[in-house]
């Protein structure tokens, strides 16, 4: 019961994380403008994503333009684009690898095999939070150390967006839900209770029940 409450916990926790990892790889919001210096009254503000860069008046009106070309954009936004892509794939797996060894459904009847295998999904999950994490720790650090960098000028600096961090959210709910499912360990029977039946009285020749049924 401990172990496929685990389970349960652990699946749910993975999936709102997986969810999290690709609302992340769809928002913009990864770089946006920093307001330091002159640049603290600004007509608009820009945010640079993956996908697409979005500059947002102070009207409230927003423009947004897809990236043209793959090869154009910096090293952290290619990587970070293949392994959100990567991430979310292993999720959609983990998820199906995790049904299929869940106690309540019965893909697997082996109890020992179906453990394994809510153990594997674990590991895909783990690893799947490893893959966005990266992304997201090399991105802040080149945000951050263009933000210190005094050859950088102040219309170029950008801050942290909140897409990294919902990221960081997500890895931690991956990370944590995975290692839940890999503590899912076998049932050691097939029931916690065991029923012992009396043997039947048997009647002699002459109608009577034996007297050894009552000893």
């Amino acid at each position: 019961m401990v172990s496929a409450g685990l389970e349960i916990l652990g699946l749910s926790l993975c999936v709102i994380g997986s969810l999290l990892v690709m609302v992340a790889c769809g928002l913009p919001m990864w770089k946006v403008t920093a307001f330091i210096e002159a640049n603290i009254v600004v007509a608009q503000t820009i945010w640079d994503g993956l996908w697409m860069s979005c500059v947002v008046q102070s009207t409230g009106q927003m423009q947004c333009k897809v990236h043209d070309s793959v090869l154009a954009l910096s090293h952290d936004l290619q990587a970070a684009r293949a392994l959100t892509i990567i991430s979310s794939v292993m999720g959609v797996l983990g998820l199906m690898v995790v049904i299929a060894g869940a106690q309540c459904t019965n893909c697997i009847r082996a109890e020992y095999v179906k453990a394994r295998v809510v153990n594997a999904g674990g590991v895909i999950y783990i690893i799947s939070g490893l893959f966005v994490l990266v992304p997201l720790c090399w991105m802040a650090n080149n945000i951050i150390s263009d933000f210190y960098n005094p050859q950088v000028p102040p219309s170029k600096k950008r801050e942290i967006g909140a897409a990294l961090y919902i990221g960081w959210a997500a890895t931690a709910l991956l990370l944590i839900g995975g290692a839940l499912l890999c503590c899912s360990c076998p049932s050691s029977g097939n029931s916690g209770y065991s029923v012992k039946y009396a043997p039947t009285k048997r009647a002699t020749q002459n109608g009577d029940y034996d007297k050894r049924n009552y000893v």
